[in-house]
């Protein structure tokens, strides 16, 4: 397949790719080592600037901001996928009634960006008088948007197994409903995961813009700890920390991701290893002469 897809490189191509792997590595390596020494030539590095993250409320603080994204993330997440599972169903529904409906909201929210979602849901709530919290404002326009996209990604990843599946499923007689959810559904999840993934990814990334309208989430207790006058308006050292946070928790999902797919693979191994006795003759029958 590799030798279709392109040819192999030879000696003076290998070459060629090793130096420009190493010209690559050392530029960025140069551009690393540059931007450090503008902060520490601005004084970003100074005790002073850090000596905030050692006292305790700063980092209650900081756990506070963290476990509100956490659960602006989780409930988002929740609802989001269970938003994108009813409009996938209904994208593939075979009634037109249900199916145009729910491809223009799908389409719809997929379209509009996401801070203009949870602006609609502050200041409408504010402006009528509805009651919609921060909190809520942001699950929200996260709901809509990445339940859209999830849609997308649940039709697109039951679309992708092949047909021959879905009309042996037909034949045995099985309603659409069991296709999707017995036959097509177990083999889409897989073909699914690293794009769901990727989407939850942007979903946790996503609630820093609940700092805008105010959510206490974690971007926005770090615009509050930086704009300390006592310890220099440490702004910097205080979104490197919080990046810092928001890398390992993007991190902790990629390995879950990994993990999942690898547990996945090892049962289609298993299940295509496991052996099927055969039935046992009957009448004293000699399986060889048979």
């Amino acid at each position: 397949m590799t030798a279709v897809l392109y040819d192999v490189p030879g000696p003076r191509a290998r070459a060629r790719n090793r130096i420009l792997n190493v010209v690559v590595v050392l530029v960025l390596l140069g551009v690393i080592a540059w931007v450090v020494l503008k902060l520490n030539d601005t004084g970003q590095f100074e005790s002073r600037r850090w000596a905030q993250f050692q006292y305790k409320s700063i980092q209650e603080q900081l756990l506070t901001g963290l476990l509100n994204t956490l659960k602006a993330a989780a409930l988002a997440a929740v609802f989001a996928f269970i938003f994108g599972a009813v409009f996938a169903a209904g994208r593939i529904s075979d009634h037109k009634w249900l199916r145009i409906p729910a491809t223009a909201v799908v389409e719809l929210f997929r379209a509009i960006p996401l801070l203009i979602l949870m602006f609609f849901f502050y200041y409408g709530s504010l402006q009528f008088q509805l009651g919609i919290s921060p909190m809520w404002a942001v699950v929200l326009g996260l709901t809509l948007y990445n339940g859209s996209v999830l849609a997308e990604v649940f039709r697109a990843g039951i679309a992708a197994v092949p047909k021959g599946q879905r009309e042996a499923a037909y034949a045995t007689g099985l309603r659409k409903n069991q296709v999707v959810r017995l036959i097509l559904l177990p083999q889409a999840v897989r073909a699914m995961l690293p794009a769901i993934v990727s989407q939850l990814v942007v979903l946790l990334k996503d609630t820093a813009l609940g700092f805008i309208i105010t959510y206490n989430e974690l971007l926005y207790v770090a615009k509050q700890m930086g704009g300390r006058l006592e310890f220099g308006f440490p702004y910097i050292p205080t979104y490197m920390v919080v990046a810092i946070i928001y890398i390992g928790l993007c991190s902790l999902l990629s390995v879950f991701a990994r993990y999942l797919e690898g547990r996945t693979r090892r049962n289609r191994k298993i299940a295509k290893g496991t052996v099927i006795p055969a039935a046992p003759l009957e009448d004293g029958l000699d399986n060889t002469r048979l």
